[in-house]
């Protein structure tokens, strides 16, 4: 972290210098940057790079860096007024218009403001992620003969074996294909499992960035409730049944965002009540590698228990590692399987061998388990800290259900709060939260935040960041839920 500020700050400062040189005026040579900014040569090389990509010096090997020519003044903008009919028209007759909306999406992927607090991440914070055992796999797998070749289309067989045996049951890695990130895998199953203009069944609450995918499709997402068992069979049948629906979007373990794990008893009752209606169930394992240290034995993929094909089991590393540690399984059985591996071949050829070859090191080092114990330690301190302080601080903001994995809490606002005016009220106070609305396909039965611990440096920017939420809660809750904490 220290080694990328130092050349962000060495980059601004060359930059605010270069007026001093005219167009092809020779800058101070490697030597005397690094001595007069007490900075390393890596660090010079890497600023002088990132000047040279915005195209505001040139680097000549064994000569040295220069000023570029001055930029062309850019053309007048043109008219393209046109493109609002031409996409309008596009849709037309679209039984369910297309709606490309990312910014459920982006509102965990948005990096806030400088010294505001995180509470809206979807990834572990630098100091949780793994990066030297990271770089010292990418390093190695470089090294791997025919490590730049084309790989199989379907992904590196080993590393098709390490995720079938990490899903278990019978699932061969013949049934595996590896894609880039669980995003990109869900993209290929609702393409390959529902045409435009159906319905898809989803928990409600869920991931916005499903519900996004299948908008993009011309999917029309249908809510079934969930509580803190999961799905309710009963109402996933009535849903199967109004709708004619022949998909079923569902996260059995530590849903998104509510963090429940679908009940023993009502596992097997999903995959009967799909079967019964000719339907798939998409399983999103997203979070598997991130369990709490108190979770005990958790339960297997439902894809392990599915003989018949009926779920097609979507599982990643990046929630684990980092968000550009882009690797991910879509395993299925039947013909189906064919249909996702020819969409994937169409919509991406096939994930950077490299990075596959980067996985296998990584998944197969001693230090691979070392660090999966450390973020479920880590994070269970995070959660424990984060459920302790929002008691104490927060007492009107209800918790219903502690998660014992995945990396964030799903708290209910009290009646008549504005969600949109609390987040906004949060972030004048110094810290970004999630609101709820996203996350449901229909209207929600109340407002909601989620909050995630994942993102932060640590316990002590939680606490900081709830006193921060604190102060907007005061200025938007209702009066009678600022009354619950007076003595």
């Amino acid at each position: 972290m220290q080694e990328r500020s130092s050349v962000t700050d060495l980059a601004e400062q060359l930059r605010r210098e270069l007026d001093r040189y005219s167009a092809g005026g020779k800058l101070p040579s490697s030597r005397s940057l690094v001595d007069r900014f007490r900075v390393s040569p890596v660090t010079v090389s890497r600023a002088l790079a990132q000047l040279a990509a915005e195209g505001l010096v040139v680097t000549r090997p064994g000569a040295g860096a220069f000023r570029a020519a001055a930029r062309p003044v850019a053309a007048p903008a043109g008219d393209t007024s046109w493109q609002e009919v031409a996409l309008s028209a596009d849709g037309a007759a679209d039984l369910v218009p297309r709606s490309v909306d990312a910014s459920g999406v982006l509102v965990s992927l948005a990096a806030p403001p400088p010294g505001v607090v995180e509470f809206n991440g979807g990834y572990l914070h630098p100091s949780l992620q793994p990066e030297r055992a990271m770089s010292a796999a990418l390093a190695r797998a470089g090294r791997r003969p025919g490590a730049w070749g084309r790989p199989p289309t379907e992904g590196l067989p080993e590393l098709r074996e390490w995720f079938a045996r990490s899903i278990g049951g019978a699932v061969t890695a013949a049934e595996v294909l590896i894609t880039a990130g669980g995003q990109s895998a869900l993209t290929t199953a609702l393409r390959a499992l529902a045409p435009p203009g159906a319905p898809v069944l989803v928990e409600s609450p869920t991931y916005p960035g499903m519900l996004a995918i299948a908008r993009s499709a011309g999917l029309r997402p249908v809510p079934v409730p969930v509580d803190a068992d999961g799905v309710k069979p009963a109402l996933l049948a009535d849903a199967f049944r109004a709708t004619g629906a022949r998909v079923f979007v569902c996260q059995p373990l530590f849903q998104n965002p509510t963090g429940a794990v679908l009940a023993p008893e009502r596992r097997g009752e999903v995959l009967r009540i799909a079967r019964e209606a000719g339907a798939f169930v998409v399983e999103d394992d997203f979070v598997r590698r991130l369990v709490h240290e108190d979770a005990g034995p958790l339960p297997r993929p439902l894809a392990a228990d599915d003989p018949d094909g009926v779920v097609v089991h979507v599982g990643s590393l990046t929630k684990a590692t980092s968000p550009s540690f882009r690797v991910s399984a879509l395993a299925a059985r039947g013909p189906v399987q064919e249909r996702l591996r020819a969409i994937q071949i169409v919509d991406t050829f096939f994930v950077p061998r490299p990075l596959q070859e980067a996985a296998l090191e990584l998944v197969g080092s001693p230090a691979w388990p070392r660090h999966l114990r450390t973020i479920s330690a880590e994070l269970k301190a995070r959660r424990d800290a984060m459920t302790a302080a929002l008691r104490l601080e927060l007492p009107e903001l209800a918790l219903p259900h502690i998660p014992s994995g995945g990396y964030h809490l799903w708290l209910r606002l009290p009646d008549g709060t504005d969600e949109t005016a609390l987040t906004a009220a949060a972030l004048r106070a110094g810290v970004v939260v999630t609101p709820g609305r996203p996350y449901f396909s229909a209207e929600p039965p109340a407002g909601h935040v989620r909050l995630s611990f994942a993102a932060v440096a640590g316990v002590g920017e939680i606490a900081e960041g709830l006193r921060r939420l604190r102060t907007a809660c005061d200025e938007v809750l209702p009066a009678k839920s600022a009354r619950l904490r007076l003595p």
